[in-house]
C-alpha cells in the first residue's frame, strides 16, 4: 500500500473567512497557532498579498525558512513552499483553504503535501506530519479567533 503524501484536516470555525485569513496570511501570527510547534517567530510586516511573495520564519531550532507563496486568493486560499534561505524549495507545500459556511462560520482545510519532496533528510519529519498535527493547528487557530 502506498504511503499517503498528502495529508489534510478540516474544521468549521465560528468566524468569517477574512478574520481567520488575517491570522494565516500574517507570518508574525503563525507561531501562535502552529500545531507542529515548529515555528518560533516571524518578523512583523510580512503580510502576504499575492503569489510570488516570500516571507521568512524562524524555526524553534533556530534556523530560518524562506516561504514562497504559490497560491493566493485573498480571504480564501494561501499556499507556500518553504526552503532554506537562498536555496530551491525541496518540494513540500503547506496550503490553507477557507470556505464560508454562512455569515458567521467558515470551513477551514489545512493540507500538507509532500508528494514532490526531494530531500530524503526531510522524509521522517514529513511522515510525522499527520492529520492530527494539522488538526492541532486548526484547533489553535479556532481558539485564537475565539479569544
Amino acid at each position: 500500500m502506498a504511503e499517503p503524501t498528502v495529508v489534510s484536516s478540516s474544521r468549521e470555525i465560528p468566524a468569517t473567512p477574512d478574520r481567520i485569513f488575517e491570522l494565516i496570511a500574517d507570518p508574525a501570527q503563525q507561531p501562535r497557532w502552529d500545531g507542529n510547534d515548529n515555528l518560533a517567530e516571524a518578523a512583523p510586516g510580512q503580510r502576504v498579498r499575492r503569489v510570488g511573495d516570500v516571507f521568512t520564519t524562524t524555526l524553534t531550532m533556530g534556523s530560518d525558512r524562506e516561504n514562497r507563496v504559490t497560491e493566493f486568493v485573498e480571504g480564501r486560499l494561501i499556499a507556500w513552499l518553504p526552503s532554506e534561505p537562498g536555496k530551491r524549495p525541496p518540494g513540500h507545500l503547506w496550503r490553507w483553504e477557507l470556505e464560508p459556511v454562512d455569515g458567521t462560520r467558515t470551513l477551514v482545510t489545512h493540507t500538507y503535501d509532500w508528494s514532490r519532496l526531494t530531500d530524503e533528510n526531510r522524509l521522517p519529519r514529513a511522515r510525522d506530519t499527520t492529520a492530527e498535527r494539522l488538526r492541532a493547528s486548526l484547533d489553535r487557530l479556532a481558539a485564537l479567533v475565539d479569544s
